[in-house]
């Protein structure tokens, strides 16, 4: 019976330890990652830790366009409304694949994969992320147009390489976060998605990580604050879903950014006006076709190496 009694002891006092560090994770964490990541990590307190360190991983930003616009046009009420109409599922979508949320920046988001657990496949959760933020969006549209609120459009930049992280802030209030130049590489690529007219783009190290997906190139660019020249691309979908004319598209595509590159003028014209007859809509390929517009009056010379430089955010 006193053993009975020990183990019965022992077994609460384990069950009141285990509640109380989930409780503490729960504190710590509870306000940035889902419920089922505090499960894992209260599984194995050794697999995370809040000091700073040094990882691979991937953030997303997001923001919406023409909030300035949106907002003036609506009462301080409907505003708040609607921000918390839009943050909620896109947070939602953001916990279901294993994110971290770091901050809301008004209508913006900053989320980041790999920590605080360990994930190996931080940059295919990432990509999986946006591409379901931006089909939410299309519900979210209809909802709002039924509501009478304005029309919502949202870019969104995805960049993996090596951040900074840990729990920062002053003895006032601390925050769990991400610093360092690939993080502010991943809000410079979000704010290239309107100069693109596209959704979504994603750094080259981004597409390097995620097998079994097709992207297409947009540019070699340096960004603003970066002298290193970046490869920026555009997540098309997963190779075995694509049809023949997206294949046909991308195909053409490819060659007419060659001959660009190549400086053959005629050629890279020829190419991209066929593109954009065939798909109108696609802003990229006027950008190509101005530039070539450009390059004709002032060509670029021998030593050019095809990078733009974006001189604003």
């Amino acid at each position: 019976m006193l053993i009975g009694l020990i183990f019965i002891l022992d077994m609460t006092f384990g069950f009141f330890i285990e509640s109380r560090d989930k409780r503490q994770l729960t504190h710590l964490f509870g306000q940035y990652i889902p419920p089922e990541l505090v499960d894992e990590m209260a599984e194995d307190p050794t697999d995370f830790s809040i000091d700073g360190e040094n990882r691979e991983m991937t953030v997303l930003f997001s923001d919406v366009r023409g909030f300035t616009t949106i907002s003036e046009g609506m009462d301080p009420k409907q505003l708040v409304e609607l921000m918390n109409a839009l943050l909620t599922p896109m947070t939602r979508v953001i916990h279901k694949n294993r994110g971290t949320i770091d901050k809301y920046m008004g209508d913006a988001i900053m989320s980041f994969w790999g920590a605080p657990l360990r994930d190996p496949e931080h940059a295919r959760h990432a990509l999986d992320a946006a591409l379901e933020m931006m089909d939410e969006l299309k519900i979210m549209q209809m909802e709002f147009k039924e509501r009478g609120w304005p029309e919502v459009n949202m870019g969104i930049g995805l960049n993996t390489g090596n951040m900074n992280v840990g729990n920062m802030g002053s003895e006032f209030r601390m925050a769990y976060t991400v610093l360092g130049d690939a993080v502010n590489l991943g809000s410079r690529l979000e704010g290239l998605t309107k100069t693109y007219g596209v959704n979504i783009i994603v750094s080259e190290t981004t597409k390097d990580s995620i097998l079994g997906f097709t992207f297409r190139e947009l540019d070699l660019v340096t960004v603003l604050g970066k002298n290193e020249p970046v490869a920026i691309f555009e997540p098309v979908g997963h190779e075995n879903d694509l049809d023949e004319r997206v294949i046909s598209e991308l195909t053409n595509y490819k060659r007419a950014l060659r001959e660009f590159r190549l400086q053959n003028w005629d050629e890279a014209e020829e190419e991209f006006s066929n593109l954009g007859q065939a798909d109108s809509d696609r802003q990229l390929y006027q950008i190509y076709l101005d530039r070539i517009s450009h390059f004709r009056r002032e060509p670029p010379g021998d030593d050019w190496d095809g990078v733009f430089t974006h001189t604003t955010k």
